[in-house]
């Protein structure tokens, strides 16, 4: 907090901020629950808000530290997330589907992805101001190339239990958003891949091919790469009751029709073509629960 003080000189800070009646407050509601002084120390310090305003807005919530401050953290992270709606816009039922989409492909992809790569998988030019938004909660670089990840396992524990996270325009229903990334991997693989991606030469030697690694980061890139690799498993995730069952099988039957092979091409380039019989597996097994339905 002192820190905050010295950088955001700027503001209108007393001379005791912040006074020790409120550190000894803050102390409490961590109740030894480090992530918690983390995030705060977090939210305080947001560039784009008054340090003074966000640690006020921490000491107004209610003081609660049971389930070893499990119920302080989700006051906590509950609060951080009404501030991103009051910070995006008026349109609040639109802004929180926008942060559940983008949260719950953030918690819940198999494998950490860059913003760039979300922002191509998910179809949305606009996620850099929503992860910004979350930047207490996510670990958010500043190039967009580095991969996004959650803090601590409290946050998505939270944010995917529906009897912590009370609020529903906040809470991720796994199931619902596993499909919205199967989705995504399907259409963007029904969109980019294609018959000699790479532009190679006829009958070329991957193990001869020049720069091998910029070719594919040029002509692939991580998201598309991550949904060759990853929506059979996204599929596994999506429940013999759904009601987009209907729309997973049209999905899947449009990729295998004309997409096949040049699947099998990406993960040949990218070396995963193992991943290919395990897919086709969980195709296997999904549509055999779907139809004991």
């Amino acid at each position: 907090m002192a820190e905050i003080a010295e950088t955001r000189s700027h503001c209108s800070f007393t001379e005791d901020w912040p006074n020790p009646s409120d550190l000894k407050i803050l102390c409490e509601k961590a109740a030894g629950f480090f992530i918690y002084a983390s995030t705060v120390v977090k939210f305080v310090g947001s560039k784009y808000h008054t340090p003074t305003t966000q640690l006020a807005q921490i000491i107004s919530l209610p003081h609660d530290t049971t389930h070893e401050g499990r119920s302080g953290i989700d006051l906590l992270y509950t609060q951080v997330l009404e501030q991103v709606i009051d910070d995006m816009g008026t349109d609040v039922e639109e802004i929180c589907s926008h942060i559940r989409t983008v949260a719950g492909a953030v918690l819940l992809v198999l494998n950490s992805l860059s913003m760039k790569a979300l922002s191509d998988l998910l179809g949305m030019p606009n996620i850099p101001t929503t992860l910004r938004s979350l930047h207490s909660l996510l670990l958010v670089p500043e190039g967009t190339e580095d991969p996004i990840q959650p803090f601590h396992k409290s946050f998505p524990d939270f944010l995917m239990d529906s009897s912590r996270c009370k609020d529903e325009r906040f809470f991720v229903e796994p199931a619902v958003h596993h499909t919205k990334v199967l989705l995504s991997c399907l259409n963007l693989m029904g969109e980019r891949l294609k018959r000699n991606i790479c532009n190679l030469d006829s009958y070329a030697v991957l193990s001869e091919v020049m720069d091998l690694p910029t070719c594919k980061k040029d002509h692939i890139g991580e998201a598309l790469e991550y949904a060759c690799k990853f929506w059979s498993k996204h599929l596994l995730m999506v429940p013999s009751s759904s009601s987009h069952v209907g729309e997973v099988q049209k999905a899947i039957k449009e990729f295998f029709t004309r997409h096949l092979l040049y699947w099998i091409e990406v993960l040949a380039l990218t070396g995963n073509l193992g991943v290919g019989v395990y897919a086709l597996n969980d195709v296997e097994q999904w549509y055999a629960l779907v139809s004991a339905v």
